[in-house]
């Protein structure tokens, strides 16, 4: 019997563990992220249906950049009515071979929706394995992204790309890999990302210089 409690105590506590690792569970109808404070619902009386409602995903972000891609977000900074909902939601253009570069979100997992054009989407597993999952995505297709994993996607068509993301939190944050690493301020020393990447230093400072 003693065994049977411990059993069940134990289970009893991964499961509460899973769950406080994501965003809990509201215990309103809603609360409305205050502007005027970050740990506060705006009051239930002064919330209008604009704070739940965003306009804008259906323009084309602006492509030209070094990467060739545009995010529009869509999480509980521009929607207030998502905070304590735990969703958000992106639109992504692609121009011809455009990237969105090798990232993760922290606080969420993502699915993401071709709407136009052809992408290959993929990730990486954990250590030690560091396995590529990836597949090319056509209009309608649809790929998941567990938390965490680093990730990216490439538009591998004839013409530009569009495709809308879901995230499983209303601020699932964003690691981009080569910005952490060659981007950080005050930069990681750049003899510690040599040894680390086995790259001359040379190499190492010019990559901090385009990150």
């Amino acid at each position: 019997m003693a065994k049977y409690c411990i059993l069940v105590l134990s289970l009893l506590a991964i499961s509460c563990s899973m769950a406080f690792a994501y965003e809990p569970s509201p215990l309103q109808d809603f609360c409305v992220a205050d502007p005027a404070s970050s740990a506060a619902c705006l009051d239930a009386k002064l919330v209008k249906a604009d704070h739940f409602s965003f306009s804008g995903l259906h323009i084309a972000g602006n492509t030209s950049n070094k990467f060739g891609s545009a995010v529009t977000p869509m999480t509980v900074a521009q929607l207030p009515g998502l905070n304590t909902l735990g969703i958000s939601m992106v639109r992504i253009d692609y121009a011809r071979w455009g990237v969105i570069p090798p990232h993760a979100h922290p606080r969420a997992t993502e699915i993401l929706t071709v709407l136009e054009g052809t992408v290959e989407a993929g990730f990486v597993t954990s250590n030690p394995d560091n396995r590529l999952v990836s597949k090319v995505l056509k209009k309608g297709d649809v790929f998941v992204f567990p938390v965490g994993l680093i990730h990216f996607q490439r538009n591998v068509g004839y013409g530009s790309a569009v495709a809308v993301a879901s995230l499983s939190s209303q601020n699932p944050g964003l690691v981009t890999a080569s910005g952490a690493v060659f981007g950080s301020k005050p930069a990681v020393p750049a003899d510690i990302l040599s040894k680390s990447f086995q790259l001359d230093k040379s190499v190492v400072e010019y990559l901090q210089t385009v990150f």
